[in-house]
């Protein structure tokens, strides 16, 4: 079912002809009369540290030993093009494959994995396709016909023969890169990762951007982002992304670019450069605490006002952890609490039109906003601390699931106030595992969290959203 496109940097390609994706008569021809003679096997093979959390479908090919069956018989679905954007979420698709036979690389992907070459160039323009020089290292769940295959592309001998490899370390010919364009050629030995089944946002179609536009400057943008879309991409899905949306909005021949990120379930100010000049200037200033930033927080209890301290787990992979003790190596988190009052908790209709999440939290009539001056700047840190003081988010899927399973048993969480002295570091690491397992889904669209205010220069440049979710009139 496809989501409603309405008026605000929509430009659809799902309409221009094969020509115009620069996809011949020939490939065309060549799609429809041919399959792909391939190996393949199920595996999780991964060699991005970012998608590590992703479940995937995921095979690697190579050679020429087996003809590989349709889509259709692989359980999955039959490909057309990536737009309109569905309303639902697929089960991620990740294929990888090294290549057998040097050629252009859209109709190596068309072949080897029987898609329609215009449903390939949308994942190359979706920026769904990555390859590397050399096939990187398997990981520790790879089978015995993957590793053989990667020992095989990988023997110095063959690689000694690649010109394209020389005078390049391992480690940087294995580096990935991002296809971006189907008449791209890639030689035999070359790695491909695909990302058949993009993560989407739909919630791109439904918003008028220019509404969106807080202020227009010589160098950069100010956005009041709508929650349920990424700042400037994933892995696997730079066009709908609020950089290119709000850059069609405006109408500019440069892509804007992000200095700064939010949660793809966060609204409020982002800050978009026009220029690298600008990128770099704006880094600084964050990199100097010269960055103030505000935020609106609804959570479901009260916290009294004051300095908030808690420490991070370096582990770029949610969720965040959080200790209330220093951690030796772990990061230093921490966020004022300027004003929490009591607020009328949102209604169902509010809910239902931001598909805000019900988290299991008891029915109550009030809910509390705070105001909030981040003083450090970790991923989900506002979220994880607030779960941490038991007044989780509205809407938060995944960290109000942990705040409610460690309210019901106060000793569950190995890092909480109530955390105690482990026999051993077995007994340790199962106690890690048990408290991450009650933790819920990352949410869908919104949550009970707004970037408000941003500033800086002492206050000389200052932004601020429009009203949070939370405070709409019912539709």
């Amino acid at each position: 079912m496809a989501s409603m496109l309405l008026a605000g940097g929509y430009r659809s390609f799902a309409a221009p002809a094969a020509r115009a994706l620069g996809i011949t008569r020939e490939v065309l021809n060549k799609h429809r009369n041919k399959h792909a003679a391939i190996w393949h096997c199920r595996s999780s093979y991964n060699s991005n540290t970012a998608l590590a959390a992703e479940t995937e479908t995921s095979r690697i090919v190579a050679g020429n030993t087996t003809v590989a069956s349709s889509s259709s018989s692989n359980s999955f679905p039959k490909y057309d093009r990536l737009l309109p954007c569905p309303s639902q979420k697929t089960t991620p698709r990740i294929e990888h494959l090294v290549v057998s036979k040097g050629g252009l690389v859209l109709e190596y992907i068309c072949e080897a994995l029987d898609l329609p070459p215009l449903f390939v160039a949308d994942l190359i323009r979706f920026g769904a396709v990555y390859y590397a020089l050399v096939c990187p290292q398997p990981p520790p769940t790879a089978t015995e016909e993957e590793i053989r295959i990667f020992r095989r592309v990988t023997d110095p001998l063959v690689l000694r023969k690649r010109d394209s490899v020389k005078g390049k370390t391992l480690r940087e010919a294995q580096k990935t890169f991002r296809v971006t364009n189907g008449d791209q050629f890639v030689e035999e030995g070359t790695y491909l990762r695909v990302h058949v089944h993009p993560k989407r946002f739909p919630r791109c179609y439904e918003i008028d951007w220019r509404s969106r536009i807080i202020a227009v400057e010589e160098s950069y943008v100010v956005l009041d982002k709508p929650a349920g879309i990424s700042v400037g991409g994933t892995t696997d899905n730079i066009e709908e992304s609020c950089a290119t949306f709000a850059t069609r909005a405006l109408g500019l021949t440069t892509p804007l670019m992000t200095t700064h990120q939010i949660d793809n379930c966060t609204e409020g100010c982002v800050v978009l450069a026009k220029t690298k000049e600008f990128c770099s200037i704006f880094h600084g200033k964050i990199r100097d605490k010269k960055v103030r930033k505000l935020y609106l927080a609804l959570t479901a209890s009260p916290l009294p006002t004051g300095i908030i301290t808690h420490y991070m787990r370096p582990i770029r992979m949610a969720p965040r952890l959080i200790s209330e003790d220093f951690i030796k190596g772990w990061h230093r988190c921490q966020l004022e609490v300027i004003d929490c009052r009591k607020v009328p908790w949102p209604t169902t209709n509010i809910q239902d039109k931001y598909c805000v999440e019900d988290c299991g939290w008891p029915s109550q009539d009030y809910a509390y906003e705070c105001t909030i001056n981040l003083l450090t700047g970790k991923t989900h840190q506002i979220r994880a601390q607030f779960a941490a003081c038991k007044a989780p988010l509205i809407g938060d899927s995944m960290y109000m699931a942990a705040a409610i399973a460690e309210m019901t048993n106060p000793g569950l969480n190995p890092f909480g106030k109530y955390n105690k002295d482990f026999s051993s570091e077995c007994e340790r690491e199962t106690a890690v595992i048990n408290w991450i397992a009650q933790y819920g889904k990352e949410p869908s669209v919104a949550i009970g969290l707004q970037a408000y205010q941003i500033s800086w220069d002492d206050g000389e440049h200052s932004y601020k959203a429009g009203s949070p979710w939370w405070r709409c009139a019912t539709a």
